[in-house]
Formats: structure tokens, sequence, C-alpha cells
């Protein structure tokens, strides 16, 4: 279904319900929104994995403006009106203390939400991300999975991100980004891509972002979650994460066996850590 948020017709999913029967009562669950990575893919990489939570909350797909089959105009797209958009969109759907799950791309407006709207979210979980890219340690993790050829592709890509280098990165460098690389390669090809989204962004806003000063500001319970060979994301820039919340704040767990997405690498550990995390 569509919405209208800050100007925006935003396409929303809802898997689960907010309003449960016990008994004599109506038992009221909380809502996590998922936020979706890229920028320039949809929510479809999500499903159906996370609709297993819809027993212990109500899920709401979001596809970020620009994204997916949401519209929003492309000067429109950054990380403090994707944060905002957050904050409406809960506003709107009458929605009080959301948890917000948000993994690579997702995070980063996650995490601008969360710092332009400190007291607004119950908790966030926080996956496969970063506050500020580190570039140097991605090229050589880039270098270290799949050799020169890899490195000389992804600064290729993250330089000029073209139909041409965004084709043979899909094909040279996102197998590395996952143990289970068919399962990526599958939740790809059926996501609606906008290149010009990942452009806009990815050159631009993405190279400067630094969120790390603002998330000393966030209120909530924050879990980190690190894949150990994740390439884009290492788990150095979740690390930095952790150490800019304020004190006892957040959690992160690593994850040995993952790259860039520990749900898809690690499905049983991730549902066991997200489930208490949710409950607790």
């Amino acid at each position: 279904m569509h919405i209208e948020v800050n100007g925006a017709r935003l396409f929303i999913d809802v898997v689960g319900s907010s309003l449960v029967p016990q008994g004599t009562v109506m038992h009221e669950r909380q809502s996590m929104f998922v936020l979706h990575g890229g920028p320039g893919f949809d929510h479809s990489g999500f499903r159906p994995w996370f609709d297993r939570f819809a027993d212990q909350v109500q899920i709401i797909y979001v596809d970020h403006r620009g994204n997916g089959r949401s519209g929003g105009e492309l000067d429109t797209c950054s990380l403090a009106q994707w944060g905002d958009d957050i904050r409406t969109l809960a506003d709107n759907l009458g929605i009080v203390k959301p948890i917000v799950f948000g993994n690579s791309f997702g995070g980063m407006v996650a995490m601008s939400y969360a710092i332009r709207h400190p007291q607004h979210p119950a908790k966030l979980i926080l996956s496969s991300t970063a506050a500020k890219m580190n570039w140097a340690e991605s090229f050589n993790r880039f270098s270290e999975y799949g050799g020169p050829l890899s490195l000389q592709v992804a600064k290729d890509f993250w330089e000029k991100m073209d139909e041409a280098s965004d084709k043979t990165y899909a094909e040279v460098c996102m197998p590395l980004y996952t143990r289970n690389p068919s399962k990526m390669a599958e939740s790809h090809a059926r996501a609606i891509r906008r290149l010009d989204v990942a452009r806009h962004f990815s050159l631009g806003e993405m190279q400067s972002m630094d969120q790390r000063a603002g998330l000393g500001q966030i209120a909530c319970p924050v879990l980190v979650w690190a894949g150990a060979y994740d390439p884009i994301t290492p788990p150095s820039c979740s690390q930095e994460i952790i150490d800019h919340l304020p004190p006892g704040h957040g959690r992160l767990d690593l994850f040995d066996h993952s790259g860039h997405g520990p749900y898809r690498d690690e499905p049983e550990k991730a549902e066991q850590i997200l489930r208490a995390f949710l409950s607790a």
C-alpha cells in the first residue's frame, strides 16, 4: 500500500497485527519498521525471512523515498529527509515508540532518524552498517577476498557507478558480500532497482557522511550486528558505532561466519538474538 509522507508517496507492506485478542482484552504489539539497504533497492530482499517475527511484533516494510515502489524527487533524497520520513510515517500510522531495524544503507537511515528524533524510537537494530565509511579497509578486504581484479572493480564502481561498472561490480564483487551468494543474487533479481538514486547518494552524501558525533544523543537500546567477513561495512564500523553511543546503550554481536547481512548467512543465530532483543 502507499501512504503520503512529507510530500512523497511511500510504499509500505505490513505483516502481522498490531492488536491481538487475548481473552477479554485486545493486546497491543509493538511495530517494527524494517529498512532496506542500497540505496536504490527495495524491501524485497528481507522477504520472507523477517515475516517470521510477526508473532512478536507487527512488521512494516518500507521502500525509502525514491526507492523501489516509492515516489519522491531525487533532490529530496538525503539522510535527513529519509530519517524524517520514518518519524512522520510512524506518526501518520499512529505508531508510538517504534522499533527500527536497518541493514546497510537502511541502518544509516535508522541512525539519522534516531539522531534527529532521539526520544521517538523504542529500540534500534543496526545491521552491517556504518556511521562513517572506512573505504581503505573496505578496499583492502575486496583485495583480500577477491584479489586484484575485485579491488579494481570495487574502486571503479565507487568512483563511477555507471551501468557498466554496476554490472561488473554485481558479477565480481557482490558475491564477496556474503557466504551465501546465491541467496543474495536471488533477492537482487526480484528487486526494483534505481541506479540513479544509488549514484545520487553513494557518490554524494555517503562519501562525506559522518554520523558518529550524533550517536551520543540516542536514548534507546541499540543492537548492532557485524559480519566478520563483511567487505563493505567491516566490523570496525560497527565497533565505531558502539563507541559513540551513550555508555550502556549499545550491544555488539559479531557473527563469525557472516558477511554483509548476518540474517542471510547465520539465520538461526540472528533469529535467536533478535527475538531476545525484541522481548527484552
